[in-house]
């Protein structure tokens, strides 16, 4: 028994509207995720900036308060050394009492070089190894994590961008399927809907190489 055009006509036309009815709704669907994708993204963006903001700005502060102890280490050393030279020991011995913690174990292990004695001693005691201000270390510290959350920022941004992106390649691949259904001759409509297909795969399996970010 021959099928004739006319008889198989009905058959092409229902697979074609068929197809283009599950390319609408399978696009849509990621059209709207990618889209929720980008936004989550971007919110994430927004956090780590934020995060990079606060560190950066506690880490001015706390080397503007390393810089401060070190002024009052360099004054009281040098209020000592000038007692220590006119010979007024209770003076200087004054001066050492009051010196801070962090300065105290590093002079303490710089006069056990024997600095007058031994040409090889530091200078001071601020070239001592044990001279270390907690206050720098932290300023350093927040430094790197605001460093850290600045790339962090580009790679939220990125992905962001690139699941913006892929929303306009299904956004794209709806036009497509939309307009195949004004076009009249089948071969034109079943190119136009491939086309669509074409285009919504390659986004699709794009978008699949993207880390997901789901809030729960």
């Amino acid at each position: 028994m021959v099928v004739t055009d006319t008889a198989r006509e009905p058959r092409v036309v229902h697979r074609l509207e068929l197809a283009t009815t599950v390319l609408l709704a399978i696009a849509a669907l990621t059209t709207a995720w990618a889209t929720y994708q980008s936004a989550r993204w971007h919110g994430k963006q927004a956090q780590a900036q934020g995060a990079s903001i606060a560190a950066r700005v506690e880490s001015t502060r706390a080397s503007n308060l390393a810089n401060l102890e070190a002024q009052v280490d360099i004054a009281m050393f040098s209020q000592w050394v000038d007692a220590y030279a006119r010979g007024e020991t209770p003076l200087a011995a004054f001066y050492s009492a009051r010196f801070r913690p962090e300065f105290k174990r590093a002079f303490d292990a710089w006069l056990a070089t024997r600095p007058r004695a031994n040409p090889h001693a530091p200078p001071t005691p601020f070239a001592m190894s044990q001279y270390k201000l907690a206050a720098s270390a932290q300023a350093n510290q927040l430094q790197s994590q605001s460093e850290a959350f600045s790339q962090a920022v580009k790679r939220y941004i990125q992905r962001g961008d690139n699941c913006l992106l892929a929303v306009v390649l299904f956004a794209a691949s709806l036009f497509f399927a939309g307009i195949s259904t004004r076009l009249q001759p089948r071969r034109a409509q079943a190119a136009i809907l491939c086309l669509g297909y074409l285009l919504f795969a390659g986004a699709l399996i794009w978008i699949a190489t993207f880390p997901m970010n789901v809030a729960v």
